[in-house]
């Protein structure tokens, strides 16, 4: 792929609260979309507040396409309900790796992206040095539903033969 700028990591951590569409729970799973690309996570059976823990891979060819989120719920007999969604704006911490550091002390703060009415940040954001890679940890709340955020983080790759970003 030559226009490929990188990959990009994003670790689906957790849910936290999220809408019941069974009778008493929920069985979760979030889908992942960008430029062409879906990927998803496994099921978590019966639980609102499930434990995913899945790396998945995104290629990026432009830094200025989101990253589109959705939960469903996994239904046997019925169309799987949705359970809300969220959009990852990736270009703050694009900018992040254009700074070019090196060498700065495991858990220094890069920096710091706020909620606003046009990210789906629940809480502050932070851009983190961990062991020569920068991470970015990130608390979402779930558009049209009436409850639910996720906890992604996300991490750059460059393979050999990328543009990158720099």
């Amino acid at each position: 792929m030559e226009n490929l700028l990188g990959l990009l990591r994003l670790r689906v951590r957790r849910g936290i609260n999220l809408a019941i569409r069974d009778t008493r729970s929920s069985d979760p799973y979030v889908v992942v979309t960008m430029a062409g690309q879906k990927l998803k996570t496994r099921v978590i059976n019966d639980t609102c507040n499930p434990e995913w823990n899945d790396e998945l891979t995104l290629s990026i060819t432009d830094i200025n396409v989101p990253i589109n989120l959705a939960v469903y719920d996994r239904d046997t007999f019925t169309a799987d309900d949705k359970m809300g969604e969220a959009e990852i704006d990736i270009r703050p911490y694009v900018e992040c790796l254009r700074m070019g550091l090196e060498n700065l002390p495991t858990g220094t703060v890069i920096t710091r992206v706020q909620p606003s009415r046009t990210n789906c940040l629940s809480d502050e954001s932070c851009c983190v040095w961990d062991n020569g890679r920068i991470l970015q940890d990130m608390f979402l709340r779930l558009r049209n539903v009436e409850c639910g955020e996720i906890a992604v983080q996300i991490e750059w790759i460059n393979p050999p033969g990328c543009k990158g970003v720099f």
